[in-house]
């Protein structure tokens, strides 16, 4: 059986500490909290859990943090996590069983890490990430900022097992705070993927003007991972959505095509885009083709969980009804209320459908002609 040393870089962090290590401590043979500097009760509450309190000196680089919390582990493997993340129930039994059962010549264990959450607390945006790492391959964290863990070679394994980020306050300021004391002395020397992770930044500043330089930039670099420029333009066509350039957001949506099989999330924006023309048949076609798509079986890149589940069936109800065929659109409120069935929109088009189709009693709120009820 395998070992596990958990590592983890935390500052002011007494209020999500202690859910976080609760949900995972007793998975784990080790726990190394590197603290970056915290004046609350952080280590405190880390006391509790370990011994092993480290103090690192904060350079404003993530990724040097992260490997000196490696450097401390003594497992046979190592495990990451964020002071605001939180190991579920149904996860927690996954990764005990994983632990039990891994072979110890598993080089790097890939977790799904869900970011976001719908109404009923299902996953709504996630990606996966290199969580549990072999110690003896020695592999090192890169960038200051958005750092992230290069496994570049190794037997890999896909755990079904999953991280939650339940984040607490709004880091924009301080990751531009790193980029531009580490990164921007010369912004014309922003490559790769900091070329991208900068545009994120501008955007979470509502600088959306300034961001799609940035990303029309970084998509044209051939040697980008064609998982990172499909997403590269799926942002660049949120940019264009806030900037009222439609035509840009669409067409920024069909080049992010060029770089793999279609996903759902892609087809449902192009959908949204012809349901902005109203030309319903055309949207409805790009979300009956998000339906058909699988979820795809190895991504590392974020992804927008709702286009695989109730987001289609929600517009197909709006553009169906659009259109006269009520029928339709009945039937897919009620496939979108299978995965959400408290919410009130789609209760009150349950209603307003069934009155107009005949299926219950017709009364004062029942839909006004010409006015479909999605």
């Amino acid at each position: 059986m395998i070992t596990i040393s958990l590592c983890m870089i935390v500052k002011n962090e007494e209020e999500v500490l202690a859910r976080c290590l609760d949900s995972v401590a007793d998975l784990v043979d080790e726990i190394n909290i590197i603290d970056t500097g915290s004046t609350d009760g952080t280590k405190e509450i880390a006391a509790r859990y370990t011994g092993r309190i480290f103090d690192f000196e904060w350079i404003d680089d993530f990724a040097a943090a992260r490997n000196y919390s490696f450097e401390q582990a003594t497992c046979s493997h190592i495990m990451w996590l964020d002071a605001d993340d939180i190991v579920f129930e149904k996860d927690r039994k996954l990764l005990r069983e994983l632990k039990e059962e891994m072979p110890a010549d598993i080089d790097s264990i890939i977790m799904s890490y869900h970011l976001a959450f719908d109404q009923e607390g299902n996953a709504a945006a996630g990606a996966r990430r290199n969580r549990i790492v072999r110690r003896e391959k020695g592999y090192r964290w890169h960038n200051p900022i958005h750092e992230y863990l290069e496994v570049h070679e190794g037997q890999i394994y896909v755990s079904e097992a999953a991280i939650s980020h339940k984040r607490m306050g709004d880091h924009s300021s301080r990751n531009m705070a790193i980029f531009q004391k580490k990164l921007l002395g010369n912004a014309e020397k922003l490559e790769g993927r900091n070329l991208f992770y900068y545009a994120n930044e501008l955007v979470d500043q509502g600088m959306h003007a300034e961001a799609v330089g940035h990303y029309e930039q970084f998509v044209a670099n051939p040697g980008d991972a064609p998982d990172d420029r499909m997403l590269a333009y799926s942002k660049l066509a949120e940019s264009y959505h806030h900037l009222g350039k439609k035509d840009k957001k669409l067409q920024s949506l069909l080049l992010g095509l060029q770089f793999g099989k279609p996903r759902a999330d892609f087809c449902c924006s192009i959908g949204y885009c012809f349901e902005e023309r109203q030309q319903y048949e055309a949207a409805i076609y790009w979300y009956e083709s998000a339906l058909a798509l699988p979820l795809p079986a190895f991504h590392m890149g974020l992804l927008n969980l709702v286009c695989w589940t109730w987001m289609p069936h929600v517009q197909l109800c709006i553009c169906y009804a659009k259109l006269g065929d009520l029928e339709k659109a009945h039937e897919h409120n009620a496939k979108a209320l299978s995965y959400l069935p408290n919410d009130a929109n789609l209760l009150d088009n349950k209603l307003k459908l069934e009155q107009a189709l005949g299926i219950a009693d017709v009364g004062d709120d029942a839909p006004s002609e010409g006015n479909p009820p999605c």
